[in-house]
Order: structure tokens, then sequence, then C-alpha cells
């Protein structure tokens, strides 16, 4: 299973880096979005999905990148939006969702904007970053201490945290691929007991490609749904948990 999470990141990076780095995820921006590079992150719009009455009691927030985001996607497939259907649809009305995914985004990207997340219904923060760190050569021990920053800043706060995992490139070598993977261990070693961990976002649709998009890289809509399926249990247990 590793080395098949291995392959499908390998060949997303080769696209990718064939890309202008304006664009990491090969996508031109539409009309309503900024023409700023990606490494050039401002704080952006955050949209909450829609509740039956306007608000939401308990938000759930998802830092996250272009897999997060929806990339190729209607904003209400990306994997939050299913989500928090999904919790609509098992009479959790009052659960709300914030999809923070920047396209191209960082572990470094994510750490500046992550207090902007915390708004006072915030109970839980999905961290789903790292995928883009290797193309902008971030190392390991980078990795990992732009995510410990985020889940230390997060625990104060009070936010329940869950880290989602994500493999590194095999054309960077054994060495980097290795650290990389540790980095996710190594943080869920380190947190244990203090926040819930998926070791990896893209279990079961990595690789496929009837659940991904003609780039190999981003998700279809049935694949977000594949997201959504892996980190729901999870979220409705620290939901459960909290009420």
């Amino acid at each position: 299973m590793r080395l098949r999470r291995l392959a499908f990141v390998a060949a997303a990076l080769a696209i990718v880096s064939a890309c202008s780095l304006r664009y990491v995820s090969c996508r031109l921006p539409t009309n309503n979005e900024s023409q700023q590079p990606a490494d050039a992150l401002s704080a952006p719009d955050l949209p909450l999905a829609a509740q039956p009455d306007g608000q939401a009691s308990l938000l759930i927030a998802f830092l996250g990148d272009s897999l997060t985001a929806g990339y190729g996607l209607d904003f209400n497939q990306a994997y939050p939006s299913v989500i928090e259907q999904m919790f609509h649809d098992d009479g959790y009305g009052g659960v709300g969702v914030i999809n923070a995914g920047v396209t191209g985004d960082t572990t470094a990207g994510g750490l500046r904007r992550a207090e902007q997340l915390l708004q006072p219904n915030v109970r839980v923060l999905v961290v789903a970053l790292g995928g883009n760190d290797a193309l902008r050569g971030l190392t390991a021990k980078q990795t990992h201490d732009n995510l410990a920053a985020i889940i230390d800043g997060t625990l104060q706060r009070n936010v329940a945290v869950v880290l989602a995992g994500m493999e590194a490139p095999t054309n960077l070598g054994a060495d980097y691929q290795t650290a990389f993977h540790n980095v996710f261990l190594q943080l869920d070693r380190e947190y244990q007991g203090s926040i819930a961990f998926v070791p990896f976002l893209l279990e079961g649709v990595a690789g496929n490609p009837a659940l991904n998009q003609a780039d190999g890289i981003h998700p279809t809509a049935e694949g977000a749904r594949r997201i959504a399926q892996l980190l729901y249990p999870t979220l409705r247990r620290i939901v459960e948990q909290g009420q």
C-alpha cells in the first residue's frame, strides 16, 4: 500500500513540477481568485458552508492545500463540505465547516494563517498540509516544526486537532522519503493523547484513476467523498465527546 502511495505522489510531483510555480496545482485562477503567487499568501476568504438557520454552533476548520480547497470541483463537492452534509444527515444540524484550503500552500503558509481560523465557535481544526513542502524546498525538520507550531497554537486555544498525514515523492531520494513519512509518525507520538491522527489523507484514493481527475493529482467528486468518509468517524467522535 505504501509503495502505491509513493508512486502516486511521485507522479503528482512530476506533473506539478512542470507547471509554473505561480500555480502549483496547474490551475489558472478563476475571475474570483487572487492573481498573487501561491507562496505570497494573504489571509484568504474563509467560506462557511450554508446552515439552515444561517448559524453554526460548532465549527470544524480545515487547514489545507488544493486537496482541501477542492480543486476542479464545485465548493459543495470538496471533502469539507461533504463532511458537513454527513453531519447534517446524521442529525448534527449545528455543525458547520470552514474550508481554508489554499492551492499550493505549505506547512509554512499554514502556520502563518492558522491563528485566524480559530474563531470562537471553532472546536476542531483539521490539519491537512505537507504535500507541497518538498516542491517548495522545505526540509523534513521544517515540516515537522511548522506542524508542531500549528498544533501547539491550536491546543492552547482549547481546540481539538486532527492531523492528516501525507507522503513524500520518491524522486527526492529514499532518505527524504523516509524522513518525511516519519514526520507524521513522530508528531503522533509527541502528541499522543492530545490529538487525533489519520495516517494518510488520500488512503484508498491515491493511485486510483477512477477517483482522480485527469491530472492524476486531485480527487474527483467521488474521491473527495472517500476522503470525507475516511475523516468523518474521527470528527464525529470528537464532536460527540465535546457535547
